[in-house]
């Protein structure tokens, strides 16, 4: 495992991260019911492995972003025990959206230190900031309770993972003083939100840098188009999609930690062998003009720039929204695809009551009711 040294905290960190986000379930599909068996194997086994940054967040593995607390958190304080929390740095991330007061931000906080079961927070973030929820917050006093929760030892380290525009980035990094943050980015997200310029911005002012979605949700290992396959596959070094994904991520000396939703132990030993390897400017030209073919590749086929966080839902009229724009892509990437045929009925874009519910919630800015539009004319 490669270590780097993450901005100001100065904290050592394993470039790879396990992200709590995707654990693998217990049959039936219900998001809360982490298989804590299966789970618990994967999570130790790369701490065991090297990994030494563990992400969480208040709603993971939960009903949606406006209920309560999800399964996450108390599973990882659970399977932090038996010596396994002082061998990591512990993220979380405070529920932005449900702060309507000052009051409640030591509210929640106090409520995750129970949930994880543990005196202090590594590296607690504000989660998934935007314009209108940072408005909020300052407004509420959020550098204060940052700056009074360092004090009293509840957090070391204060951060904040973003989805909003490049300038409203910018705005947030110089209105406190973060010790590190938290960016979408990947081959095809180079000037998504924060992008590239927002990676460099964070950099130059000692902030570390956390990545998220380095493979977009999984879309860039299962959903490749065939011509991008067969790109990767001209390469001198071999490589599986996932380690293209992630090694492009880490060539850029400004990352120091990706986060990687592992949920098979094949995955966790792939991303722990890569991240052994993976130096920052380890790419050659070469390679790097590679990646760049199979990005045009992807680019002109996918529909519905979807990561699948599920932060849209639970849909009121219960459309299964990241499921239906999967299948859409996949319908799109891949000539004859049926997957579209497998969701059920109820769930299908043609239950869509136009209500926008979800639209307000997506991270990624996506027109939600347009696309459900286009699905229903294609696959309906």
């Amino acid at each position: 495992m490669l270590y780097r040294n993450f901005g100001k905290t100065n904290e050592k960190v394993s470039i790879l991260g396990f992200g709590c986000m995707r654990l693998p379930l217990i049959p039936g599909g219900d998001p809360s019911q982490i298989d804590e068996e299966k789970a618990t194997k994967l999570v130790r086994y790369a701490i065991d492995n090297g990994v030494n940054y563990i992400d969480t967040a208040y709603p993971y593995h939960g009903n949606g972003m406006t209920k309560g607390g999800g399964a996450s958190e108390p599973f990882v304080g659970r399977v932090l025990k038996d010596g396994y929390r002082e061998k990591v740095k512990l993220a979380t991330k405070l529920p932005s959206w449900l702060i309507k007061s000052r009051s409640d931000m030591d509210k929640y906080l106090n409520e995750q230190l129970e949930r994880l079961d543990t005196d202090h927070i590594d590296f607690y973030l504000v989660h998934a900031l935007n314009k209108g929820d940072w408005d909020r917050l300052k407004a509420n006093g959020i550098n204060e309770f940052l700056d009074s929760a360092i004090k009293d030892g509840r957090i070391k380290h204060a951060g904040f993972s973003f989805h909003d525009k490049l300038e409203v980035f910018k705005e947030i990094v110089d209105s406190y003083d973060w010790s590190f943050c938290q960016i979408q980015y990947n081959y095809l997200d180079e000037e998504f939100q924060a992008g590239t310029e927002g990676l460099e911005y964070a950099a130059e002012r000692g902030l570390g840098i956390t990545i998220m979605e380095p493979i977009r949700g999984g879309k860039l290992v299962n959903n490749l188009p065939n011509e991008a396959k067969a790109a990767f596959d001209t390469a001198e070094v071999k490589r599986t999609p996932a380690e293209w994904a992630l090694r492009w991520v880490w060539n850029h000396p400004e990352v120091k930690v990706v986060l990687s939703g592992m949920n098979t132990l094949e995955q966790v030993v792939e991303n722990i062998k890569t991240a052994s390897e993976a130096e920052e400017n380890s790419l050659t030209e070469k390679e790097l003009q590679l990646v760049t073919d199979v990005k045009n590749i992807i680019e002109s086929k996918v529909k519905v720039n979807c990561t699948a966080c599920a932060y849209c839902m639970p849909c009121p009229a219960g459309v299964n929204i990241p499921r239906c724009f999967s299948a859409y892509n996949n319908y799109n990437m891949f000539p004859g695809d049926e997957s579209y045929k497998y969701i059920p009925e109820k769930e299908r874009a043609t239950s869509c009551v136009q209500c926008g519910k979800c639209e307000t919630h997506c991270p990624q800015g996506i027109k939600i009711r347009e696309h459900l539009k286009d699905i229903r004319a294609v696959l309906a």
